[in-house]
């Protein structure tokens, strides 16, 4: 689809300055420099500019143009399109700025923009951005400093500046690019329709992408789980915290803050996060030019014991393996290696080792089918000769299928082997926890690209009770639904107690003895989240006058604590005795959708903050991963002699969860607790509901 974007035998710069310094003159020059095909700069006042000849207009242009580059003012950008359309030029990259980031009126002339470009089907990068390069076809269509070196990372960036700064790390490593993408506005394209233009190109191993937003949540998951199971995704999201003070009712919402939803989503779909620009940087370079493992076994390398048991601190700490060697391994080294080395995981090689044993020792471990990755240190010591390790490096890792990743700690004395493994296109990771950090992260990949996404499994449910509460909600005036909500739970097979809603002292006093004592009774009314907190909820109510006496005091405190909310009665409900409690919640994002929350339940929620979320809807291993992603999951699966809890059965309910607020996307939030989990093969029971809708 974009292939002329990134391959064009013929662009016009629509701006193209005579004066140096100038955007317009840097793109040209940028293109003149590097760029094969025609290049056609577009400027009424010039006839020429570095003896290119010059076109008042692209309908002057006598041959046909495959991408245009637009930088003239933004008020001229729309009539400059329109000329497009006319030429029949398909895609256009708009550098200029003055759009919808400088305000109202910049957001009316970007809208007119895009609608001229759809009425001819021009696809647009831009505005506001640095522009677009290919360092295979050599084309330059930005004001970027240089080209840079060739590769197998693809990248996209919503910051021009910061695109430059990868572009200057790239300069300084030696670890290429093949496309460079800076989208600033997202006008039309955007990181979708770029990972899927890159799933099928073949200079691509490797997507990148620095993010501030996301534009369609729902689609960004569909297309990244497809192209992450053809290439890694590695994308670092600014903004964690800008949105977390949002105002949200729900201990869902109030959990959720601003990124939960983001990294629910990057990790259903496949996609790798970065937290910082070092490992941004570290996994471009691992996954650029190495190997994916096959498994996450990772044997050390070193010269010196103290890097060593660091590097195994932090293999251990990010959930690696640490190799145990094979009898015949460990009988190899021993016939070469000095006495004083260490022969097992990590392999000491002493602070004289010569290159020729670092050689000997790597190729050895390498050979061990227990070992599925190798992290090889070297220390700057007297004896040490970086170039010759690192040279030893670069020959092993063109022989064999296994990650080597290179970790020369030091500084002036490391630089020449540094300046070795970059010759070869090999990242040197400074430290052993970045490089720990990397092999985690390609072993990971190997998980993802094997994994098979499960389509959610969908209930027989009654959607029509469920639009009769929301409907009667809504021509009532109300948006919050407590214990009202409990209806629609059940509409969708999720079960609760024996419960009835009533108005009087004497219609609670009927429940009761129509369920059994005990019962529990509640204070029924959307303004109080927390009852237990204004006298709402009493339990363990016996008797007949033990109801009374509860209903009676009930109103008395709870108008006392709220004046001026709306009580609708009293929940009487059976007593629900042993299980653990849990929460189930959802807060809609505005990005990708419901979320889903789950954690320990009752009053600590908040407090322990132990919840998992995921982006709805929600297959069984997403819930499975809910319900193990919390710290006390081994409270469910049974500890101290207590029999595990019916986990299965919560697996049913977060995705019947997941089916409700998909099928009624009125539903803002809903949190569901506690939720009663009982022993294996016995269910589970909602006990409590809150649902605000739109």
């Amino acid at each position: 689809m974009l292939e002329k974007m990134f391959y064009p035998a013929s662009v016009a710069v629509i701006g193209a300055s005579q004066e140096k310094g100038k955007v317009g003159r840097d793109v040209l020059n940028n293109l003149i420099g590097e760029f094969k095909g025609a290049i056609y700069p577009i400027n009424p006042k010039a006839t020429e500019i570095e003896g290119v000849k010059c076109y008042k207009s692209v309908l002057e242009v006598p041959g046909s143009i495959d991408l245009a580059v637009i930088v003239i003012p933004a008020k001229l950008v729309a009539q400059a399109i329109k000329e497009c359309g006319e030429k029949g030029i398909k895609n256009v990259i708009i550098i200029s700025a003055g759009f919808k980031e400088v305000g109202v009126e910049g957001a009316r002339l970007e809208n007119e923009v895009k609608e001229v470009a759809k009425s001819y089907g021009i696809r647009i990068v831009g505005p506001n951005c640095l522009g677009v390069l290919n360092t295979y076809s050599r084309c330059n269509a930005s004001f970027a400093k240089k080209m840079p070196p060739q590769g197998h990372m693809s990248i996209i960036s919503q910051s021009g500046a910061l695109g430059t700064a990868i572009l200057d790390w790239s300069e300084k490593t030696d670890i290429g690019f093949a496309n460079f993408v800076s989208f600033g506005n997202k006008s039309d394209l955007n990181e979708i329709d770029f990972m899927q233009a890159w799933r099928d190109d073949k200079e691509t191993n490797i997507i990148l992408a620095y993010l501030e937003s996301i534009t369609d949540g729902q689609r960004f998951i569909n297309v990244a789980r497809e192209v992450s199971k053809e290439k890694p995704i590695v994308v670092i999201k600014s903004g964690r915290t800008s949105a977390g003070a949002r105002a949200a009712s729900s201990h869902t919402g109030s959990l959720a803050g601003a990124d939960a939803a983001y990294d629910s989503a990057f990790a259903q779909c496949g996609v790798i996060r970065a937290e910082t620009m070092d490992e941004f940087f570290d996994l471009a370079g691992g996954f650029s030019n190495q190997p994916i493992p096959k498994g996450d076994r990772v044997c050390i390398v070193t010269n010196a014991g103290g890097p060593g048991i660091i590097a195994t601190d932090a293999c251990e700490r990010h959930g690696l393996k640490i190799a145990t060697l094979s009898t015949e391994t460990v009988d190899k080294l021993k016939t070469t290696l000095p006495p004083a080395a260490n022969f097992y995981n990590p392999v000491d090689v002493l602070g004289d080792a010569s290159a020729r044993l670092y050689e000997f020792a790597l190729n050895t471990v390498l050979a061990d089918d227990g070992v599925d990755g190798v992290i090889v240190l070297a220390t700057p010591q007297s004896m040490t000769d970086p170039v010759g390790i690192a040279e030893v490096i670069a020959k092993a890792r063109k022989t064999t299928d296994k990650p080597i990743l290179p970790c020369f700690v030091g500084g002036v004395v490391m630089d020449e082997g540094v300046k070795v493994l970059r010759k070869y296109k090999l990242l040197n990771y400074n430290a052993p926890e970045r490089a720990a950090y990397t092999m985690r992260m390609l072993t990971k990949y190997n998980n993802i690209r094997n994994r098979v996404f499960e389509k959610p499994r969908q209930f027989e449910v009654d959607k029509a009770t469920v639009r009769r509460v929301i409907d009667e909600a809504r021509a009532a005036g109300i948006s919050v639904l407590g214990l009202e909500a409990l209806p629609v739970l059940e509409a969708y097979g999720i079960p609760t107690l024996k419960y009835r809603i009533v108005d009087s002292a004497d219609k609670a006093v009927a429940a009761s003895k129509e369920f059994g004592y005990p019962v529990v009774m509640k204070i029924v009314s959307p303004q109080i989240i927390h009852k237990s907190d204004v006298g709402g909820v009493r339990v363990g109510l016996d008797s007949d006058e033990a109801v009374l006496n509860a209903y009676n005091k009930m109103m008395k405190d709870v108008t006392a604590a709220v004046p001026h909310c709306r009580i609708s009665g009293v929940l009487i409900q059976q007593m629900a005795t042993g299980g653990k409690e849990v929460i189930l919640g959802v807060n809609r994002d505005p990005q990708f959708g419901p979320l889903l929350m789950f954690g320990l339940g009752g009053i600590y929620v908040e407090v322990l903050k132990d919840v998992q979320f995921r982006v709805a809807p929600l297959s069984e291993h997403d819930a499975l991963g809910m319900i193990y992603g919390i710290k006390a999951h081994q409270l469910l699966e049974g500890v101290r002699g207590e029999k595990p809890a019916d986990i299965e059965k919560l697996v049913e309910f977060l995705q019947r969860l997941s089916q409700l607020v998909t099928d009624f996307p009125e539903i803002l939030e809903l949190d569901i607790n506690p939720v009663k989990v009982y022993e294996k093969g016995t269910g589970c029971l909602a006990l409590d509901a809150r649902m605000t809708i739109t």
